[in-house]
């Protein structure tokens, strides 16, 4: 058996169990497990290997990317914001983003941007990786651009643009940079190893990601009208790019959070806790409810699955990914798997970051394994 490194309660040992026999399969390379019950750590394990050559050992301090499980940091930063009374998530985004307006978008609100029903869900080709990495060229051609459905009618999955949406709106009411924000009032006063990008020091303990088999479905084959293709083509991301200086230097608020399962946890555990953790107050119970105000049920228009949004996270279903527990829970993750769930009736935060990815975009069978163990060591 691989040996796992961290701790765990003696009722959660079937939790470290799992990711030593995930890791002696091969199918993890490097990985780690946060479970947060009422505020207490009950399960902080990691194991495995930075590298793919196994040269260097998984660490308590490795970080990497975790692709759009970043989007439930930054959604959280966009809620802290409403609790401030700065951000009215039922307000237009024009409001404090007056040039969003164009293009027949002046009704387009904080919440539809905060549940992937903005119409909005990528940039009008062409558009270049560069332009992605360069914040004020791509702010500036979401805002210019119009909705390709009617917003507020569905979802569809804003893969990579949700960050920039979201982080110029911080940017607007705040004056300071997502990756700023996040890391002065949301990760400082928590303790959390998370940034949106990456700092320079941090670069050598980045464990380089391996990217999954393709995608299940060929974009250049759907019609150029799509708007599966529309989101995922422009630009089309190969994984492989979040390993590159560039990436992890820019501020990609939807997908390159770096960070590990104890930083993730540290950020989405208050919503668990009413809002906060250790004398630290990030948000009060009526925000935390406004996240459970349901904006979409549906077949997502770009994803292709039934998914169900609240504001900022997505709700429990029962078909895309049944293994979330039901009632007042919460989640997203990443692609390759990575994922966050909190579930305020458990008062349970379980969180997993890894550095080889798995086949889909939605959890992954290692995610699903996990939390499934978690919520049978709970009973």
């Amino acid at each position: 058996m691989v040996e796992v490194s961290g701790r765990w309660d003696a009722r959660f040992a079937p939790v470290g169990q799992a990711l030593a026999e995930e890791l002696a399969s091969g199918r993890e390379l490097g990985a780690s497990i946060v479970v947060d019950v009422g505020g207490e750590t009950v399960v902080d394990v990691w194991g495995g290997w930075h590298d793919v050559e196994h040269r260097t050992p998984w660490t308590e301090h490795t970080i990497t990317t975790v692709w759009s499980t970043t989007k439930t940091v930054t959604n959280l930063a966009a809620l802290v914001l409403a609790d401030r009374g700065l951000l009215d998530p039922y307000a237009p985004v024009a409001k404090y983003w007056p040039e969003f307006a164009e293009n027949g978008k002046e009704h387009v609100e904080v919440r539809h941007v905060l549940s992937h029903t903005s119409g909005v869900s990528g940039w009008e080709a062409p558009f270049t990786t560069a332009d992605f990495y360069d914040r004020a060229t791509a702010t500036a051609r979401l805002a210019a651009q119009r909705p390709w459905w009617a917003p507020g009618t569905a979802s569809g999955y804003h893969a990579a643009n949700q960050g920039h949406l979201v982080g110029e709106l911080v940017r607007r009411v705040t004056g300071k940079s997502l990756t700023a924000f996040v890391a002065e009032d949301l990760a400082g006063p928590l303790g959390a190893d998370f940034r949106i990008g990456a700092a320079e020091a941090d670069l050598a303990r980045i464990a380089p990601v391996v990217p999954p088999p393709p995608l299940p479905f060929d974009l250049a084959a759907l019609d150029p009208d799509d708007i599966a293709r529309k989101t995922f083509g422009s630009p089309a991301l190969d994984a492989a790019t979040a390993n590159t200086d560039d990436w992890r230097r820019a501020e990609l608020g939807a997908v390159n959070g770096h960070g590990n399962a104890r930083s993730v946890a540290a950020i989405l555990r208050p919503l668990a806790l009413g809002g906060a953790v250790d004398g630290v107050r990030l948000v009060s119970q009526d925000t935390i409810d406004v996240i459970f105000d349901q904006q979409s049920d549906g077949v997502d228009l770009v994803l292709g699955v039934p998914l169900r949004f609240g504001i900022g996270f997505a709700l429990p279903e029962t078909t895309t990914v049944p293994y979330v527990p039901q009632g007042r829970a919460c989640y997203w993750g990443g692609w390759g798997g990575s994922l966050v769930v909190v579930d305020l009736d458990r008062g349970l935060t379980v969180s997993y970051v890894m550095n080889r990815m798995a086949p889909g975009i939605i959890g992954s069978d290692r995610s699903e394994r996990y939390l499934t163990t978690v919520l049978d060591c709970l009973g």
